[in-house]
Order: structure tokens, then C-alpha cells, then sequence
């Protein structure tokens, strides 16, 4: 579950092993010193925090190493601002319509395509059986997918 959320919110690569490994390392030392409440949650916090600060290290590093590139020819090949636009206005859609989502629903898909989790893992997880998560997951697209077709009439309001 760790390695799923740390993708799913980092471009780690073959470092997950070393983030995941440390991070456990960590806990298992806090632990012996009796500090820790909450080991899920301290796990969590603790790799992040732990990619973070190689994420700062690596910042500090190219700037160091900015006086040896070329910049002349670089090209500004990101997206324009008004594609950045859509694209937040898009992302802020598709937020609304997983909030307006039924509380099993929303589970299911925040599981499943945020922390990328299996049908069976996700079943376990809320004690309920794979076809029912199937079936979540269904009722749960075609919700966004209404929801969707809402925001894109003209003058609608979306709930």
C-alpha cells in the first residue's frame, strides 16, 4: 500500500525500495523508543518526509549546476496557460464529481485509481466481496460520467 501511494504521488522510480526501506527502518527505531501512537499514519509521514527531503537535496544540487548548461538552446516546449487552465478546471471537475459520489463509491475509487489498489485488496480492506467492489466501481463511473454531462451543458449547474 505504501509503494502504491508513494507512485502515485512521486516519480520515484527504482528508489521506492530505498524510500519504503528507510521509512521502515525509521518506524522500527521510533518504536523501540516507544514514541510511536500511530505506525500506519508515522509509516506514511515518514516516507514522504524522507522524499521530500531528497526532493530538496536534488533542487539544491541543479541549482548548484546551473552555471554549466547551455540555455540557449532549450525550447519552452510546457503546456501554454491556457492549457493549464483547462487542465486545473478539469482536475477541480473531476474532484466535485468523486466528492459527490456515494460514500461506498467514493472509497472504492479513491482505492482503486488513487492508491491503486487490486479489486480483491480493496474487498479486504472495506470487508466486502470483489463483486461488490465491481459493482461500486461501475455505479461509481457512471456517476462521474453523469456528472460530467452535466458540467458540460450550457448554463447547468453541477450539485
Amino acid at each position: 500500500m505504501l509503494r502504491a501511494w508513494l507512485r502515485s504521488r512521486f516519480t520515484l522510480g527504482a528508489e521506492i525500495d530505498d524510500v519504503v526501506q528507510e521509512a521502515y527502518r525509521n518506524v522500527l527505531q521510533a518504536r523501540t523508543r516507544g514514541e510511536v501512537q500511530s505506525p500506519k499514519a508515522f509509516l506514511f509521514a515518514t516516507a514522504r518526509n524522507f522524499v521530500l527531503g531528497r526532493l530538496r537535496h536534488l533542487k539544491v544540487e541543479r541549482i548548484d549546476s546551473l552555471e554549466e548548461i547551455d540555455f540557449s538552446s532549450i525550447l519552452d516546449d510546457g503546456e501554454g496557460v491556457p492549457e493549464a487552465v483547462a487542465r486545473a478546471e478539469e482536475l477541480e471537475i473531476l474532484t466535485k464529481a468523486i466528492q459527490s459520489l456515494p460514500p461506498r463509491c467514493r472509497q472504492v475509487v479513491t482505492l482503486r485509481r488513487i492508491y491503486g489498489l487490486s479489486q480483491k485488496h480493496i474487498a479486504a480492506q472495506l470487508g466486502i466481496s470483489e463483486h461488490t467492489v465491481e459493482a461500486q466501481g461501475a455505479i461509481a463511473v457512471r456517476k462521474i460520467a453523469e456528472y460530467f454531462e452535466m458540467c458540460a451543458r450550457p448554463g447547468a449547474q453541477p450539485p
